[in-house]
């Protein structure tokens, strides 16, 4: 039987932060629209500023439906397993926001991962814990860790600032829904923590 929680207890911080990857889910209002779920790795790429406070690097990739989400109505999940050791699943339901690159807070949460890559950093994304349910997760097979990729970092660091914009804004402006994502609404906005974002047209 799950158990449920209202916050991040410390065990359960632990065992989060020691996990090579992640999966965030994520979906649109209505009927029509997807759902998405994104895995997330790399080391130190995950901070937990506390028992409610959850907050990851998003990198510039292909899409960019999660924050497009986010910014129509801010429901996200995020689920953890155990590849090792005993069997474990966490998933931590709850509202996210997204702080983009050019806003002045970016600086000061991006302080916050001083191990990991900020090569081709896009966005920080901030979640605001609702609801911790644990299970065993006796379906998740033992998987070893071999490594981290650092393709994203290496491409970002190679195509240099001016590229990676242009790559962003032909790339990420929008969701496959078509919702706003990283456009200029997006990067003028500066949510000072995580909280349901006004739903933007587009």
């Amino acid at each position: 039987m799950a158990k449920v929680t209202k916050a991040l207890d410390p065990k359960t911080i632990e065992f989060i932060a020691a996990q090579p990857v992640f999966f965030v889910g994520t979906a649109c209002d209505g009927p029509g629209g997807h759902v998405n779920i994104s895995p997330k790795g790399m080391r130190g790429t995950l901070h937990v500023a506390n028992e409610r406070t959850i907050a990851y690097l998003d990198y510039v990739g292909s899409g960019a439906e999660t924050v497009a989400h986010l910014r129509q109505n801010g429901r996200i999940v995020l689920m953890f397993c155990a590849f090792e050791g005993a069997p474990r699943l966490v998933r931590i339901h709850g509202t996210g926001a997204a702080i983009a690159a050019a806003t002045p807070a970016f600086a000061s949460w991006l302080d916050r991962f001083p191990d990991a890559p900020h090569d081709g950093v896009r966005a920080i994304v901030l979640v605001t814990v609702a609801r911790v349910s644990q299970s065993c997760g006796t379906g998740v097979p033992l998987m070893r860790y071999v490594g981290e990729r650092d393709i994203i970092p290496r491409w970002a660091h190679n195509l240099g600032s001016q590229r990676l914009a242009a790559y962003r804004d032909r790339w990420n402006r929008t969701s496959i829904d078509g919702l706003p994502s990283f456009d200029e609404t997006f990067v003028l906005s500066d949510p000072a923590s995580p909280s349901r974002p006004e739903p933007t047209e587009g």
